[in-house]
């Protein structure tokens, strides 16, 4: 394989392992970059879901890279390979980087199913077998930008044997490495970018070695798997992370799989991540919530308690927002008052009673499907230039979600994604102006609850 075009600039590590900096030189002619940290687009077979790509794009600064997975595309391999100009064209998706990975970070995934020579993906029709002969022909049928190797990440399940993770550590160097050799033969995957997988379990020595020997190889970065929401308690994760990106080059990015929270961003990005996926705001949308929390960073007291539009001030936590309908906001403003959450139930302290189920409604989301929203005609977020808050209230989501109209989707999708992708140009911001303190506090709540967030 050629040299790595893919190029990690750090402008700033911020105690030690925070990283801010730019992404360049991606995709095959290498005029795309994305800011780290920063997050993948999420989509479903190459949609965003519940978005059509023109309402889509009434969203300003997403992200360049685009995240499909082959659990959803591999019972499509036999059409893929007729089209013959790869998934990109196939899925309509221009003037986008596309990174394949191997399983959808939103859909929980069946384990016991992976042997030695193979790997399960789960599609609508069922299971498919993978093995690295068929897992390549994958590749090359979609033409990525870049992929996830093929790995064994079925030792995320906490109790799971030292024996099981060792072997899920060695069989995924192996598939890497049976990977990387097919790589370099293939004229159709010239240009293509590999990333490894680094596995471990909850098992300190593993996850050490898996990334030292991961980092031997000639990958153009790193998937740190088996982390997910559920898996682990944040203390362990993050010990785990500060372990492994020891062992990691400084010049390569890292992504971390199956983490969206913003509380569980926060901490791994002081442990040393770079890129998340963004299945969060789909999950919520799912859940028929609107995520509603403060990430403001302004040191000017006045704009902390509010938001000026022209003479007018707005009871808003959060910071200027750039005016105009479908435009994404530099905004954190939120008035979803803390004892109002109270009273109904919602607020919970960051780390939820069941964190293992990811269908339970988080503490950075509101539930519109409550009876309490029926007569509320405020926006989902006071001072959001998003489509979905510029011209519809509580009330009207509410009722969409009880009529189950599909509009509700499409409108707390658009404001999810808003809100979810303003929260990450406020972590740049924040690391970059010595305030990731702040922000930590905006998102947590003052005092690290929720119950505090009125200031």
């Amino acid at each position: 394989m050629a040299g790595c075009r893919m190029k990690l600039e750090l402008s700033r590590v911020v105690q030690g392992r925070g990283r801010l900096g730019v992404l360049k030189e991606l995709g095959k002619t290498g005029q795309h970059s994305l800011e780290v940290p920063g997050c993948l687009l999420h989509t479903h077979l190459g949609a965003v879901p519940h978005l059509t790509r023109d309402t889509l794009h009434t969203l300003s600064n997403l992200p360049s890279v685009t995240q499909v997975t082959l659990s959803n595309i591999a019972e499509h391999q036999e059409v893929l390979e007729e089209f013959k100009d790869g998934f990109r064209r196939f899925a309509g998706l221009h003037n986008t980087v596309l990174y394949c990975s191997l399983h959808d970070p939103a859909t929980p995934c069946p384990t016991g199913y992976n042997t030695t020579k193979t790997v399960s993906v789960w599609g609508s029709g069922g299971r498919i077998e993978l093995t690295v002969a068929k897992f390549m022909a994958l590749q090359k049928t979609v033409q990525p930008d870049w992929y996830q190797s093929m790995a064994d990440g079925e030792t995320w399940q906490s109790g799971t044997s030292r024996k099981r993770v060792r072997k899920s550590v060695d069989r995924t160097l192996a598939h890497l490495d049976e990977c990387l050799l097919v790589h370099q033969n293939s004229q159709e995957l010239e240009g293509v970018e590999v990333f490894g997988v680094v596995e471990g379990g909850d098992i300190l020595e593993e996850r050490v070695r898996s990334g030292r020997e991961t980092a031997k190889r000639p990958v153009a970065g790193f998937c740190l798997d088996g982390l997910q929401t559920g898996s682990m308690d944040q203390a362990l994760r993050t010990q785990l992370i500060t372990a492994v990106t020891k062992e990691l080059p400084e010049d390569k990015p890292r992504l971390l799989q199956g983490v969206g929270r913003p509380d569980e961003v926060l901490a791994c990005v002081e442990a040393g991540v770079d890129l998340f996926e963004s299945f969060f705001p789909f999950q919520a949308t799912e859940r028929g919530c609107a995520l509603c929390f403060g990430f403001d960073v302004s040191s000017d007291p006045e704009l902390a308690a509010g938001v000026k539009f022209g003479t007018r001030q707005h009871p808003v936590s959060g910071g200027v927002r750039r005016l105009g309908a479908g435009s994404l906001v530099e905004f954190s403003g939120v008035v979803e008052l803390a004892e109002e959450k109270t009273a109904s139930g919602e607020t919970r302290q960051n780390g939820d009673s069941n964190p293992a189920d990811q269908s339970r409604m988080t503490s950075f989301e509101i539930d519109l499907k409550d009876k309490r929203h029926r007569d509320d005609f405020r926006p989902l977020v006071e001072g959001c230039g998003c489509y979905c808050c510029v011209n519809h209230q509580r009330a009207y989501l509410h009722h969409l979600l009880v009529t189950n109209e599909l509009l509700a989707g499409v409108l707390l999708m658009i404001h999810n994604t808003a809100h979810y992708h303003a929260f990450f140009r406020a972590l740049r911001e924040a690391l970059a102006n010595d305030k990731l303190d702040v922000l930590k506090r905006r998102v947590l709540g003052e005092g690290g609850g929720q119950t505090e967030r009125n200031e």
